[in-house]
């Protein structure tokens, strides 16, 4: 196995922090990329100071092999994007390996899902070797959808999400980087064991958090009407919303073994993950 250099984006995140976590071992060979050097955290490694614009290509110099996690929401989301993978290519970055979403895609129902396709055809014109993980919603995520009244609205109908661990995430990012030749262009769908409607999530989590938590299946305007409070421009609001209609349109019933098969461990389920938060 050859000794790349590993550059981890996002290290103050959930993601990009696991990973550089379960990689400490090689910390001699990482480098972990903060945009604020206050809040560079507990984590051995070389530290750089880079954001995903065009002017990262000199910390991005010396690496060989990339963690990019996507880049938080925003308009500029894509323009970031591409702006760091052209970046990276003129710094002599041989591999990327990229957080996208599952069936990204030009028409995914889930705005955000076309960046990331956009994303990942901007990197595969790169010249550099490339890994997607394609990430369903995040079962960490679901707790949160609960309101204060104890009740999940959305217009996601009947349809099921087999929504993924960030730890299984991370935990197969882990698993590429140290053996990333053998990942070279292929795209991994990660998902949890097993798909779930929301009544379905809302049934376990009345029983794990000692609360009867509901589900109510919104239109398209109550969906609007119930979240107008938050003062959100247009474009977060339908990204909000499409996570909900991208499952009843069944783009997200999907469960694959790809978490299995990278890291020999099985995903955790949502009651798994509960109980360990």
């Amino acid at each position: 196995m050859t000794r790349q250099r590993i550059g981890i984006t996002g290290v103050t995140g959930h993601i990009g922090g696991a990973v550089a976590r379960d990689l400490q071992d090689l910390s001699e060979r990482l480098r972990l990329f903060v945009r604020d050097a206050a809040r560079v955290p507990k984590l051995a490694g070389e530290v750089a100071v880079a954001s995903y614009d065009s002017q990262a290509a000199e910390a991005l110099r010396g690496v060989d092999l990339l963690f990019m996690v996507s880049a938080a929401e925003s308009p500029e989301r894509l323009a970031q994007h591409k702006a760091f993978i052209d970046a990276a290519a003129s710094a002599g970055v041989q591999h990327v390996v990229y957080t996208s979403f599952l069936g990204a895609a030009p028409d995914a129902t889930f705005t955000l899902a076309r960046d990331h396709f956009a994303t990942e055809e901007h990197l595969k014109a790169s010249g550099m070797a490339w890994t997607f993980l394609r990430d369903s919603f995040y079962l960490d995520f679901l707790p949160d959808t609960v309101g204060e009244d104890g009740v999940i609205r959305g217009p996601a109908g009947t349809g099921r999400v087999g929504a993924v661990a960030r730890a299984d995430v991370a935990a197969t990012a882990a698993a590429i980087l140290r053996d990333a030749g053998a990942h070279e262009r292929l795209t991994w769908d990660l998902t949890g064991p097993q798909t779930l409607s929301f009544p379905e999530i809302a049934k376990i989590l009345s029983q794990l958090q000692g609360r009867q938590v509901s589900y109510v299946d919104e239109t398209l305007d109550e969906a609007r009407a119930s979240r107008a409070h938050y003062g959100a421009p247009d474009w977060e609001l339908e990204a909000w919303i499409t996570t909900y209609t991208a499952i009843a349109a069944g783009e997200l019933d999907v469960v694959t073994d790809h978490v299995q098969q990278v890291t020999g461990n099985p995903p955790r389920s949502l009651r798994e993950v509960v109980q360990d938060s």
